[in-house]
């Protein structure tokens, strides 16, 4: 027996150093369990400080769940950074009150059983609960005076709904059951803790006080639903004292942020240009009170190739703005009626997807494809971006493999950019296996920054000695409404050969081996992969597919947002071209597959139901010879949330693609059938 126990302990020795001992040279998928990065940044309004979030990995040693965001503050004027609320919580949606003493977030701590906004002094002295409420914060603002804080709420369970659930009668009625998200103000000054309801019978996912405090701009759909809140939400304009709501624009399709002119006088939005735009990327700016219809806005972003995703304003007659340009993230500067912009921070220099912006100051978290995001300031006097955290100094021991952005055309001729990742061992005139990793949405795009996160393999398949090859196909943002709508009612065609043009590309160049290329990604990247293993056959010799798509027809019965796949994606209804639907479903070629496919997701999500996975397993089971596992996460949705499920998710897949990319003599076999976990 002791010397049984000797062995394994040898043996789990073993392979603990030689974890470790790969981790000093190459990146790892154990590498992110200590990975941090900033999240969330926001200015005071004095700009002498920046309060952040950072991303701190949940230790396999803690009970499995999320991973945890601690709040911390950089001093503009001491030149330091420090901490001030840490220990195993998570800390979100952080601004200032107006007087830039307090920071805001919200956050469930001590004995919390809800999410409450709390507040806390940057010098670190105890947090302040400001809420006390039966449900969960959503959102929250300040108004200007700083006393009276608006927040939406989901409204309480019914008393009938609880005493049934009280007594076991625990059925739901899907769709039905719903809680409103209701608008409130809690009004601080006098200690009141009876807050004023402003809206019932809607609910509202996003709102804004205007400068003055005379109204509040809200985003409003009739049910909280998710497809609502994908196409039906509409823009009014609400009375904080009485609730009386007006609408300010009937704006089809999607919708995403908004932002008052510090006069008050205007409202700028980030929306769809249309109905079936699926990507919210294009800026238009309205007058209080608005007089004119949607059609009749200008759009900024008309004539620009690229996706418009956060705006400020700079003083009530300019704008600033964050936008997708390519594979790249710019920040620019507009003032109302001119048509041309000033480029603040240009192509190449930073990815970033939010920025805080207070008088000359401006803070974002931000990556290169070098790093995990840190904190950034930029001052628009001087134009100077500079960084001002390093929240993982271990990476400078780390090999990395080169990361570049790539162009190439696709058969029609159209241009299309991509990211690619080189193995860490590249030597020029020698083929590499390849892992063709492919984005969600597909109204999302891949940037030139770090791709490396427990759903995306970069630099861990770069030290493993693929190339990496994330290309943005039509129908992805940042390249403008046009290349966006090329994939409308085209789901499954151009722009997958997009990806197998890209691949040709590479072949072409010489630097990868077609006989070993792989093809991964999730949600719609997850139907690509089911698309690369079933009709796409001979190209791929190993899939990855997670959340994803399989059956067009079914799947569309059974998401939660059926209305946006009609809208933005399909233009028509399923039983109106059946025969389409089941060209472009991986299922109808599962009989022909000669490709070992992982399938992946979790047990309960409700955007690509679980059937999906389920049906094409039983597919290739039934009629196929290739090699098939389905692995399903319980407690999960459309993505992992728990740290075990995301670790076992990198491990697993990288074996995968390891398994039949690089070992040759065992293609009719599964791999070892264990996940073995090491233990650090």
């Amino acid at each position: 027996m002791l010397k049984s126990f000797t062995y394994s302990f040898l043996s789990l020795m073993f392979f603990i150093t030689a974890a470790l001992t790969a981790q000093e040279n190459t990146f790892t998928s154990y590498d992110l369990l200590r990975m941090k990065y900033a999240v969330e940044t926001a200015v005071s309004p004095d700009g002498n400080y920046i309060a952040y979030t950072i991303f701190v990995p949940r230790p396999l040693s803690d009970e499995s769940g999320p991973d945890y965001r601690y709040l911390s503050v950089y001093d503009i004027i001491k030149n330091t950074s420090y901490g001030v609320l840490g220990n195993k919580i998570n800390v979100s949606s952080i601004a200032w009150t107006p007087d830039s003493k307090f920071i805001t977030f919200r956050a469930k701590l001590e004995d919390d059983e809800e999410t409450q906004v709390y507040q806390i002094s940057p010098e670190d002295i105890e947090p302040i609960r400001l809420t006390s409420l039966e449900t969960s914060v959503i959102k929250y603002e300040f108004s200007k005076n700083g006393y009276d804080l608006a927040y939406i709420a989901l409204a309480p369970k019914a008393s009938l709904k609880v005493e049934l659930l009280d007594k076991g009668f625990d059925a739901e009625i899907y769709e039905e059951e719903y809680r409103d998200r209701n608008l409130y103000v809690l009004h601080l000054k006098t200690g009141s803790t009876d807050p004023r309801q402003l809206t019932e019978g809607v609910s509202v996912f996003d709102f804004k006080w205007s400068p003055d405090g005379k109204q509040i701009a809200a985003f409003i759909a009739d049910k909280n639903l998710v497809d609502y809140s994908y196409m039906f939400k509409r823009v009014y304009l609400i009375d904080p004292k009485s609730g009386e709501r007006k609408p300010h624009l009937d704006n089809p399709g999607k919708i995403d942020q908004m932002m008052w002119s510090p006069d008050s006088k205007h409202l700028a939005f980030i929306a769809a240009s249309g109905l079936h735009d699926a990507v919210s990327g294009s800026l238009f700016i309205t007058n209080i009170p608005n007089t004119k219809f949607f059609k009749d806005l200008k759009n900024y972003a008309e004539n620009f190739e690229g996706s418009i995703r956060k705006v400020a304003w700079k003083d009530s007659a300019t704008v600033i703005f964050m936008a997708e340009e390519g594979v790249d993230i710019t920040l620019s500067e507009l003032r109302i009626g001119d048509s041309e912009r000033r480029i603040l921070i240009k192509p190449g220099k930073v990815v970033f997807t939010n920025f805080s912006l207070s008088g000359d100051l401006i803070s974002l978290a931000g990556n290169t494809w070098q790093h995990p995001s840190e904190v950034y300031a930029f001052t628009l006097t001087d134009e100077k971006l500079s960084k001002l955290t390093d929240l993982n100094p271990w990476l400078l021991k780390v090999q990395l493999g080169r990361q570049e952005k790539i162009t190439y055309y696709a058969r029609d001729s159209l241009e299309i950019q991509a990211t690619l990742i080189y193995p860490v061992d590249y030597k020029k005139g020698k083929k590499y296996p390849l892992i063709s990793m492919i984005h969600g949405g597909p109204e999302s795009a891949f940037q030139n920054g770090w791709q490396t996160y427990y759903h995306r393999w970069g630099q861990i398949a770069a030290g493993k000695g693929f190339f990496v090859f994330m290309p943005n196909y039509r129908a992805s943002s940042g390249r403008g409404v046009d290349f966006t709508m090329k994939g409308f009612g085209d789901t499954g065609g151009a722009e997958f050969t997009d990806v197998l043009d890209g691949i040709d590309y590479l072949i072409k160049r010489g630097l990868i081996d077609k006989k070993h290329v792989g093809i991964g990604g999730g949600s719609y990247g997850g139907f690509f992969a089911a698309l690369g293993a079933t009709r796409y056959t001979d190209y791929f010799a190993a899939s990855v597919m997670f959340v994803g798509i399989s059956d067009h027809y079914s799947k569309r019965f059974t998401t939660d947002i059926p209305f946006e796949s009609y809208y933005v994606h399909w233009g028509f209804l399923p039983d109106e071209n059946i025969k389409f639907l089941r060209e472009r479903s991986p299922i109808t070629y599962a009989k022909d597959s000669k490709t070992p496919i992982l399938i992946l997701g979790g047990k309960d999500d409700p955007r690509v139901h679980p059937s999906q996975s389920l049906e094409l397993y039983r597919a290739l089971k039934l009629q196929s010879k290739a090699p098939v596992r389905l692995v399903r996460y319980p407690g999960e949705g459309h993505g992992n949330r728990k740290n075990t499920s995301r670790l076992d998710y990198s491990l697993r897949t990288m074996r995968w693609f390891e398994y039949y990319l690089i070992s040759d003599n065992m293609k009719n076999k599964m791999p070892d059938k264990y996940l073995k976990i090491k233990n650090k």
